[in-house]
Parts: structure tokens; C-alpha cells; sequence
């Protein structure tokens, strides 16, 4: 008898982060056959992640094209998933966060009757239009997931709101943290040796803060440096041309800011832990940085990731410009302000999330 396959699918940097810790887990089951799917919605950052996690993908579907609106996108990879599907025949198809590569996995997971498990499920913000298009994804995943891996109580908690049974839904913990832990562990800290004062670190790149949130933000965070002569800025760019054009003409030639490539994931948590203050949009970071103890302003708005906030690790501060500067001052120049920031716990899980979703997948499979 043949043994059951089990699919993972991933797209972006993000997703695949968080989806290796599942891969690797699955891959010590004798009992199992793990097959990986690249869509390779983040081509070239896909490929840094794999080379870290020393993973190769069984499937490339390379749908990466420059310039391609979502609804090009969503066409060409709802054809190439849903081959890939029909080719594989998997018993159990697993896919992670919110991306328009998880959503699509999903439906067609969906579409032909293969149980779909999603990591990191039930984050809300109940606006599907921030952040645009991953709120209106993770909800609609929700609507034909089978496997529920909720992250925190709080995100199962929305999923029942949401009439998600109880049966369906896990919690399992954030296999970000996982991934992250695993990550640390491998290598030295080589970040900025000779600067012995303090080291901001900025990302900033969702589609709802392009154009004018994105260069008020930056501009206000240009000053920031300016006011503090020790300070050295680090900037982590996105490959999109809207975000570079515009973080390139608010920061570029300051000789305490470099704008950088987007590191490889292994150094950008070195680079996270060499960090006095993060400020960022990202989902990932939000969850990373609290487990070294970083303080992070979220700049949006709205945040589906609200423990962190909660629990003192992070703030949301939105996309004014002043805010974020007045904000940053308030951590720079208070000692105890900043320290209860740094010191409060992460909610976000103990390092063994993946463990406990291949488990649930074994009890499923009955293997």
C-alpha cells in the first residue's frame, strides 16, 4: 500500500518561513510522503529561504511575472494549483497565513475534495481592506479550511465566533517562532561590528501604506536619525518599485541610514536581534522580534495580530509621520518606558508549533 502524501504549498518569503518548521517535521515520518509546491509568487526570496532551511521544492511552478496585477496573478496560479493538485493527489494539502498563494491553495484544495489545512489561522483585523488583499484572504480561507491551526486563543477564538466548530480548530502556537528559534541558533552576530551605539532597524511595505503614508513615515524617521547623533539606521527594502522609489528618495544619502537588499532570512534575524527599536508593518516581524526582546511600532492602523500589543511588546501606531517620531523619542529617551517594552513576554508561542500540527496530521491520516 502506497503512503499518504501530504502537500504543503507555499508563495512568499513569509509563508514559506513559517511553513518549514512543518515540512522539516514531516519529513522525519517515515510514514508519510511530503510533497512541496512553489508557486513562487517571491521568486527570488523563496529560493533564500529554501537554501536556509536546506529544502528543495518537489514542484516549481515559477508564476512570478514583473508588473502583474493580483487578478493575472489569481488566474494563471488557480490553473497551475489546480494541475498541480490533479498531479499529485494528495491526502492532505496544508498552507500558511494569507497570501493570495494560501488562498488559492485552498480553493483548490477545495475544489477537489483534498482536506485542507490552514497554518496560522483565524488573524483578523474585519476590515477586508486592510491590509488589502490578505484580510479578505484569511477570512475567505476560513470558509473551506477542514484543519484550523490557530496560533493563539485568541485567534480561535474569532474562528468561533465565525461558527468554525470546535472540532475543526487547533491551537497550536505560531510556527514563526518556531522558524525563528531554529534560525538564531545557526550563526554569529556579524551586524554593524564597529558601531557601538544604538541600531534602528525599518521595514515598511504593505500595499495600503504605498504613496504618501509610506514617505510621511519615512521623512519623520530621516529626523529621528538626525536627533540622535549615535543612531545608525538600517532599512530593509522591499523589491517593489513603489516601495524603493519611495524610501530611496526620503532616505537615501544620510551617512547613518543604509538602505539595504532584503537580507537573507537567517541574517535578517541577526539583524532583528542586533536591534535597539524595530519599526515595521510586517505581520512577521510583529511576532519575531518580542522573542529577543525588541520593542516594535507597528505602523498601520489596524493589526491582526493584536497579543502583542496587548501583552506591551508592541504598539500600533498608525502611518502619521509625527506619531511615529513622538513614539520613538518616548522609547529612545525613557529608560523604563522602553524597558517595559523589552521585557514583556511573547505570546506567541514556545518553538513547538510544528510539532504539534504534523502530530494532529498523523492522528488524521491514522499513520
Amino acid at each position: 500500500m502506497s503512503k499518504p502524501k501530504v502537500a504543503l504549498v507555499v508563495g512568499t518569503r513569509p509563508d514559506a518561513i513559517k511553513t518549514m518548521p512543518v515540512v522539516l517535521a514531516l519529513q522525519k515520518i517515515s510514514e508519510v510522503e511530503t510533497v512541496l509546491i512553489s508557486t513562487g509568487q517571491h521568486r527570488e526570496m523563496l529560493d533564500q529561504v529554501f537554501a536556509t532551511f536546506e529544502v528543495q521544492p518537489q514542484i516549481e511552478l515559477n508564476l512570478m511575472k514583473p508588473g502583474q496585477s493580483l487578478s493575472e496573478m489569481t488566474g494563471r496560479m488557480s490553473l497551475a494549483l489546480g494541475e498541480a493538485i490533479e498531479t499529485v493527489k494528495p491526502q492532505f494539502l496544508l498552507a500558511q497565513g494569507d497570501t493570495t498563494t494560501t488562498f488559492l491553495a485552498g480553493l483548490m484544495a477545495f475544489y477537489a475534495q483534498v482536506p485542507f489545512g490552514h497554518i496560522e489561522a483565524g488573524l483578523r483585523t474585519h476590515n477586508v481592506h486592510n491590509p488589502f488583499p490578505e484580510e479578505f484572504n484569511r477570512q475567505a480561507v476560513a470558509l473551506f479550511a477542514e484543519h484550523h491551526y490557530a496560533p493563539t486563543e485568541w485567534s480561535a477564538a474569532n474562528l468561533k465566533r465565525e461558527h468554525v466548530p470546535d472540532s475543526k480548530i487547533f491551537v497550536t502556537g505560531n510556527t514563526g517562532i518556531d522558524a525563528v528559534k531554529m534560525v538564531a541558533a545557526k550563526r554569529e552576530q556579524t551586524w554593524l561590528p564597529e558601531h557601538k551605539g544604538r541600531v534602528l532597524l525599518m521595514t515598511m511595505h504593505r500595499r495600503e501604506n504605498w504613496g504618501e503614508p509610506m514617505s510621511d513615515v519615512a521623512s519623520n524617521v530621516r529626523k529621528l536619525v538626525d536627533r540622535y547623533e549615535d543612531t545608525h539606521l538600517v532599512v530593509a527594502m522591499h523589491r517593489n518599485p513603489i516601495v524603493r522609489e519611495v524610501l530611496q528618495a526620503e532616505l537615501g544619502g544620510h551617512d547613518r541610514i543604509e538602505l539595504i537588499e532584503p537580507p537573507e532570512y537567517e541574517s535578517f534575524v541577526k539583524l532583528m536581534q542586533r536591534a535597539t527599536l524595530i519599526l515595521s508593518d510586517s505581520g512577521g516581524v510583529q511576532e519575531e522580534a518580542p522573542a529577543f526582546g525588541i520593542p516594535v511600532l507597528v505602523l498601520r492602523t489596524t493589526t491582526e495580530r493584536p497579543e502583542g500589543v496587548d501583552a506591551g511588546c508592541a504598539k500600533l501606531v498608525g502611518t502619521d509621520g509625527n506619531v511615529v517620531y513622538q513614539e520613538a523619542v518616548r522609547l529612545l529617551d525613557d529608560p523604563e518606558a522602553y524597558a517595559s517594552m523589552a521585557k514583556a513576554a511573547s505570546p506567541y508561542g514556545d518553538g513547538s508549533a510544528g510539532a504539534r500540527i504534523v502530530k494532529h496530521i498523523r492522528d488524521f491520516l491514522q499513520v
